[in-house]
């Protein structure tokens, strides 16, 4: 498919209701909040130049599924275990996203949630079912735009409300430099660093965007589709950030905007709900059914794509391996199918679990990340990169950067959830090139493909995205001192 496509459906994937109701929350209502969130965005550019050297040589293997790589590599235990933690901690995620996108049409249609959980899920399941990964970037491009069309309506209602006076609320610092390790989770330099490699994780070694990357007709294609990521993710983000600040600035002038709010089941207002509470009180119902057509596909698009990628890794990592190599394609569809409605019960079950883990569900969907996302890619990056490891190393340094990953978070509260992705990518890269280093294992094993030299990506294409960095970086001071 065209890169265009692919990261139109990508980014549309990212931007999802998560953000279009978590942004908000965080920027405009939620304790130690605010526009520091653009930090985040920094990290995005910068993972997408690594990913330029990590991603073209992957997709030099033709695999469906990333995980393929890892058995290629080192073995067929070290892809099961990447696809086995790509499949739960997705899994959950995909939970949080379901849980989001209910709400809002519980609230809409005065629904308890457990019926709106039914609504989205049926829809949703409907076109993923029949059509698959063609059906998910197509109407993610559709919903990408419905989505962007009711963002932009609302900011300039809200403006209109307000004065344009978005900045009127003390909630627009930008940067802080904090390192993280004293109970600040949201400092310039843990956003940084860790978000660079939370990044790299998520759209180089988990499935839900990767399978679009390894998509393109082209190495060239591919690089253009991280380039298109790294430059048009942030604008979209900003828009989300100036809303949450246009809301903070109306809840001023109308107290009932948080009043309105439905409570959690811990008795405590369910900040989630500020943007499409907002929008039920001050539009009219034409207009109320364009944004909140603009979130429900906002959700589609995330929910799909991630139970298409959990089927996939399901089918060819665990499935399809078992079968017979002359099986009827009709049945492995019927499989694949199969295993999208099953991951959608899964997702669906958990969805009434997430108020118990985090207060906003951008948060949630980070935290359950940030556990596994360091070390599933240095588990990849080794595999691919590094000559002579064993399959029995490459796992004992996974393991080691997971429990290393687990101590931090139980042991040390004080260090922010995003050293977690540092914490575990350099344990596990350590352990592996000491084995390496050690070890016996040939260059390449047997049936493996050398991975050099290596393809290099377009030269204009680090300059892109290190001026994109430049550019986010600039906005972020501008507002830091407006």
């Amino acid at each position: 498919m065209p890169p265009g496509a692919l990261a139109a459906s990508t980014i549309a994937t990212q931007c999802s209701t998560n953000s279009l109701l978590g942004a908000p929350a965080f920027v405009g209502f939620v304790a130690g909040g605010g526009m520091i969130w653009l930090q985040y965005e920094l990290a995005v550019p910068l993972a997408m130049l690594a990913l330029l050297w990590l991603m073209l040589p992957a997709r030099r293997y033709g695999v469906t599924s990333i995980y393929e790589i890892l058995e290629i590599r080192l073995g067929r235990k070290t892809r099961l275990t990447a696809a086995a933690c790509f499949l739960l901690f997705r899994g959950v995620a995909t939970g949080v996203t379901i849980y989001a996108s209910a709400l809002v049409i519980a609230l809409i249609l005065e629904l308890d949630l457990f019926t709106a959980v039914l609504l989205i899920m049926t829809g949703t399941l409907l076109y993923d079912y029949l059509a698959g990964m063609t059906a998910v970037v197509i109407s993610d491009v559709i919903q990408l735009a419905l989505l962007l069309g009711a963002v932009l309506f609302s900011l300039f209602f809200i403006g209109g409300l307000i004065d344009w006076q978005f900045l009127a609320v003390d909630r627009k610092q930008t940067l802080i430099n904090d390192w993280g390790f004293s109970g600040q989770d949201y400092g310039f330099w843990p956003m940084l660093i860790g978000g660079i490699f939370l990044y790299a994780a998520y759209y180089g070694c988990d499935q839900s965007q990767a399978q679009r990357i390894l998509a393109a007709r082209s190495e060239t294609d591919t690089a253009k589709v991280l380039l298109y990521n790294g430059i048009f993710r942030f604008p979209i983000v900003l828009l989300y950030c100036f809303l949450g600040l246009g809301l903070a600035v109306l809840a001023t002038q109308d107290a009932l905007i948080v009043d309105a709010l439905p409570d959690t089941s811990a008795g405590e207002k369910n900040l989630n709900l500020v943007f499409p509470v907002f929008v039920l009180r001050y539009f009219e119902p034409g207009f109320i059914g364009l944004v909140m057509v603009g979130l429900i596909a906002a959700s589609m698009s995330s929910i799909d794509s991630a139970l298409n990628s959990l089927s996939a890794v399901t089918v060819e990592d665990f499935v399809r391996p078992h079968l017979n190599p002359d099986m009827n394609p009709q049945t492995l569809l019927s499989i694949g199918r199969t295993c999208t409605l099953m991951w959608g019960l899964f997702a669906v079950v958990f969805a009434f679990q997430v108020e118990r883990i985090a207060p906003t569900v951008l948060e949630t969907v980070n935290k359950v990340g940030s556990m596994v996302n360091g070390p599933l890619l240095a588990l990849i990056g080794s595999a691919m990169f590094l000559r002579g490891l064993a399959q029995r190393y490459a796992l004992l340094a996974f393991a080691l950067g997971l429990i290393a990953n687990l101590f931090v978070a139980l042991y040390l509260p004080a260090v922010s959830w995003l050293w977690w992705n540092v914490v575990g990518f350099v344990i596990t890269l350590l352990t592996a090139a000491m084995a390496a280093k050690l070890g016996t294992m040939p260059a390449d094993p047997p049936g493996g493909v050398s991975l050099f030299p290596r393809p290099s990506p377009p030269r204009s294409f680090p300059p892109l995205l290190l001026a994109a960095f430049v550019a986010i970086f600039g906005v972020c001071l501008g507002l830091q001192t407006a």
